[in-house]
């Protein structure tokens, strides 16, 4: 009797708690660039710039990149590292999924200097879910009396949004999975919206073994509906705070 292999990135909805060996990694490492550059260090500014130069491009491809993806935090990582951690690490696997998370976050952060956007618990089915509501409530959009409600948010789904998500998960190389999350980081970037990178990291390392391919799309798509769940949960409970409404 075959079990199947355990995935080698925490899946369920408290995964961002217990990071694996890459996740942490990228977390330590972006975190570090991220405060620096809202300080406005130009170090930073610069390395930024560098890594923005990076997406797209192979790991270890450019030497202007080398000591900028954050690789050298495999090598230290912290006493209270969860089980994950214990296993070897693919170092070549950990390299890729550490450049594209890193230049993916140096392209998200720019010009951000008022905020964060590499944020805890964002995964990308959130933020991609939380760019529809975004974009369903802009001004402009429709709406029945000028107003959309919480509910008749979550229910509409940005159609050209939902294909560029779907999209991600029909990629069939690491390189065609960097393009098309790039869309949707841009995406995000002009939303002022967050993403996890150091979960995106993990679900990057996890992603380049055909055994763990499917654990990544299904957290995807399960991180995509529970936001759509908060946000149906968040809309009743402003609905029991406020009272009903009188009628015009």
């Amino acid at each position: 009797m075959t079990t199947s292999p355990k995935p080698e990135f925490p899946s369920q909805p408290q995964a961002w708690r217990k990071r694996g060996p890459v996740g942490a990694a990228a977390d330590r490492h972006i975190r570090k660039l991220q405060r620096s550059y809202r300080a406005d260090s130009p170090v930073a500014v610069s390395t930024l710039a560098r890594l923005r130069r990076g997406v797209g491009r192979p790991a270890l491809d450019l030497a202007d990149l080398w000591g900028l993806t954050g690789s050298e935090e495999l090598l230290n990582p912290p006493n209270e590292a969860p089980d994950a951690e214990q296993r070897p690490i693919d170092h070549d696997r950990a390299e890729l999924a550490l450049h594209v998370a890193v230049t993916l976050w140096a392209l998200h952060q720019q010009s951000h200097r008022e905020m964060d956007m590499h944020v805890t618990a964002y995964g990308l089915g959130r933020a991609v879910r939380e760019l529809m509501r975004r974009k369903a409530t802009a001004p402009g959009s429709p709406a029945p009396a000028g107003e959309v409600s919480s509910s008749s948010v979550d229910d509409e789904l940005n159609e050209p949004l939902r294909k560029r998500f779907v999209r991600v998960s029909t990629a069939t190389s690491v390189d065609i999975l960097a393009v098309r999350l790039r869309e949707i980081v841009l995406l995000l970037r002009a939303s002022g919206l967050p993403l996890d990178y150091g979960l995106l990291a993990d679900q990057l390392y996890a992603w380049q073994r055909p055994s763990d391919r499917g654990h990544v799309h299904r957290a995807w798509g399960r991180d995509f509906h529970l936001a759509a769940s908060r946000t149906k949960q968040q809309g009743r409970t402003s609905d029991v705070r406020d009272g009903p409404r009188s009628q015009p």
